[in-house]
């Protein structure tokens, strides 16, 4: 499997036969979503920055609700969360969706404002990457998403949602999360190539470039 950040919470994870892209964001963002096609693209809330499904070519199904989903060579589980700790009254819902392919769980939370409870996680199942985010404003900041991070124990955590140089959003810069992880500094890369059997123990941070 391959990974690649495509910036804010947008993510092109290739399967052997699948191809997921997570949270296309629109033009006004800032930053270049450049050309992309997929077989599948999940929206973990409707806002112009996660929502952008026209921007993506392939004819693509596309997620938007909770519940189980098999498309393709993978099965995807959306799960009702909320955008802010004041139970959806402020932002709205958010769905954190775990998608399994290629035996592997990736856990993508959206823009989760709140920490999860104990009967969430369990509900997650075991994951072995998690997308989660960083940079606070409208959703979790560094300290919450490396509690978080604790919780669910992944074998890979890949941060998103944090400033990024051309970004419109005013977000807190990654390297906080760097440090409450204790994996300060991290060197950026260009893509993840994984697979269960190289799957690290225990828990490593992955900073990838956008």
């Amino acid at each position: 499997m391959e990974i690649k950040y495509l910036g804010h919470s947008c993510f092109r994870i290739k399967g052997k036969n699948t191809t997921v892209i997570t949270d296309p964001y629109a033009p006004e963002l800032g930053l270049t979503l450049g050309k992309q096609t997929a077989n599948i693209v999940t929206v973990s809330h409707q806002h112009a920055g996660h929502n952008f499904v026209e921007g993506i070519g392939g004819a693509p199904r596309v997620v938007t609700k909770p519940g189980e989903y098999e498309i393709g060579d993978a099965i995807i589980i959306g799960l009702s969360t909320f955008h802010d700790s004041e139970k959806g009254m402020i932002r709205g819902k958010n769905v954190v969706f775990v998608i399994e392919m290629d035996e592997l769980s990736i856990c993508h939370l959206g823009d989760l404002g709140v920490t999860l409870k104990d009967d969430e996680i369990e509900e997650l199942g075991k994951v072995d990457i998690l997308l989660v985010p960083v940079g606070d404003m409208s959703a979790l900041n560094a300290t919450a998403a490396a509690r978080l991070v604790r919780q669910i124990e992944p074998g890979i955590v890949i941060p998103m949602h944090y400033k990024l140089p051309d970004s419109t959003h005013e977000l807190e810069p990654v390297e906080r999360f760097l440090a409450e992880m204790g994996s300060s500094p991290v060197m950026p890369q260009a893509k993840l190539s994984v697979t269960r059997a190289n799957l690290p123990l225990p828990t490593q941070v992955v900073l990838l470039e956008a």
